[in-house]
């Protein structure tokens, strides 16, 4: 089984994070998609590139910098959630074309069968 992925995996003699065409077709096979050879050949370059840049991120993050969401503080917007009285079932259906049994009566849409 090929090595997990990550700050652990294997750089090649350049200095670069390698994936294998073999590690390609197994992470093919875990998202259970199906590559023919020249997908795999064409994706392993790829995805050593992708491994690349996500490792240079982590080399950006400094230890003194703690980490944030957002750049400027946020504060919640929303009004307080106070309760209020609500409309009665004869108001709430007082514009409606018509009522059945307290609840709006609208034409039925799907046949017999629903």
């Amino acid at each position: 089984m090929p090595e997990i992925l990550g700050s652990s995996s294997p750089r090649g003699t350049n200095g670069r994070i390698e994936i294998t065409r073999d590690e390609v077709a197994h992470l093919a096979s875990l998202a259970r998609i199906d590559l023919d050879d020249a997908e795999l050949d064409h994706l392993a370059p790829q995805l050593s590139v992708i491994l690349e840049s996500v490792a240079s991120l982590s080399e950006v993050a400094a230890g003194d910098i703690p980490p944030t969401s957002h750049a400027l503080p946020l504060t919640n917007v929303f009004r307080e959630d106070v309760v209020v009285p609500g409309l009665t079932p004869e108001q709430a259906l007082s514009g409606a074309p018509e009522v059945e049994e307290q609840r709006f009566s609208v034409p039925r849409i799907l046949g017999e069968e629903a």
